[in-house]
């Protein structure tokens, strides 16, 4: 069955849209905050909704901002603060003293994968002071208690994501888990200049094909908030949009516009099966990433810390 390998609900809604369907139990929503960005909201509101989907029920908002992947400085920070609005809207954080679990998913080893343990290097950690010293320690008006953890990956523990995270909550009995992890998006233009924030959880390594435990509510007993940036795109996916580019050129030259108009006949589904069977085996399971990946991850992981950080310590 064809389907759009990506984890952002706003790609799974806008494929219904190019083919014409109107998803329903589905609302989406559109606001410019401006800066050069835009939020949309995808609320999947029924079980029917979001089996459409694919995803879970719940609110997913997207923030995206096409030059997120420059070193704008002044820009990054108007992202942080958006995304620090955007998490309020989630998390009742001025209304209360909040216990809050940050987990850094995915492989420090691997630059691609590397998003949440660096998100976890540049957080504001204040749980382990605010028990020795008291809530009154930082002179704030409300004092969150901040912990987090990196678990890693199978391949180096031996151990699921969510046996390691459970453990800790045991110990730890935090109000809220904020999940910070690396996604898989369908359009290249989207690598490293979106933001999905989610209030239904995740589950690591789905958008490569690597599904764990989810990480949500009902597996952890508290609710689940994750925040994601695509960092790879599948390899069949760039050269199914190289080929609808091939096809239109096609049709726009006489002596191969017939060729061009006999693969555009091809549904999307069949065109994407084609190209799965030519790449397979050797390009099939194949991701692809910026070049720049390196010092995008490393910039990234700043921008989504400082949102966080300005969450729950406003300055």
């Amino acid at each position: 069955m064809y389907q759009v390998r990506t984890d952002l609900a706003l790609e799974a809604r806008e494929k219904f849209k190019d083919d014409n369907v109107e998803v329903k139990g589905v609302q989406v929503k559109e606001e410019n905050p401006g800066k050069n960005m835009r939020v949309t909201k995808v609320i999947i509101e029924t079980e029917n909704g979001a089996k459409a989907m694919g995803k879970p029920r719940g609110n997913y908002i997207t923030l995206e901002a096409p030059d997120m992947a420059d070193s704008d400085e002044d820009y990054h920070r108007e992202i942080s603060k958006q995304l620090a609005d955007i998490l309020k809207e989630l998390i009742p954080i001025d209304k209360q003293e909040l216990s809050v679990l940050i987990v850094g998913l995915g492989n420090r080893e691997v630059t691609p994968d590397a998003l949440g343990p660096r998100v976890v290097d540049n957080m504001m950690i204040t749980r382990h002071i605010i028990r020795k010293f008291g809530k009154y320690a930082f002179g704030l008006k409300r004092n969150h208690q901040i912990s987090s953890i990196v678990p890693g990956v199978m391949a180096q523990t031996g151990m699921e994501t969510l046996e390691i995270i459970k453990g800790v909550l045991d110990e730890t009995s935090p109000d809220y888990i904020i999940a910070i992890d690396a996604l898989a998006a369908r359009s290249t233009k989207r690598l490293n200049r979106t933001i999905q924030i989610t209030d239904t959880g995740i589950s690591p390594g789905s958008g490569v094909g690597n599904h764990r435990h989810a990480l949500n509510q009902e597996s952890m007993g508290i609710p689940v908030i994750a925040i994601g940036i695509p960092t790879v795109v599948d390899a069949v996916t760039i050269v199914s949009d190289t080929m609808n580019n091939l096809v239109s050129a096609m049709e726009e030259t006489r002596k191969l516009e017939s060729i061009g108009k006999s693969i555009s006949r091809l549904e999307e589904a069949e065109k994407y099966e084609l190209i799965r069977e030519l790449l397979s085996p050797n390009l099939n399971a194949m991701f692809v990433t910026p070049k720049d990946i390196d010092e995008s991850v490393k910039r990234l992981s700043y921008t989504i810390s400082e949102g966080i950080n300005m969450a729950f310590f406003p300055v």
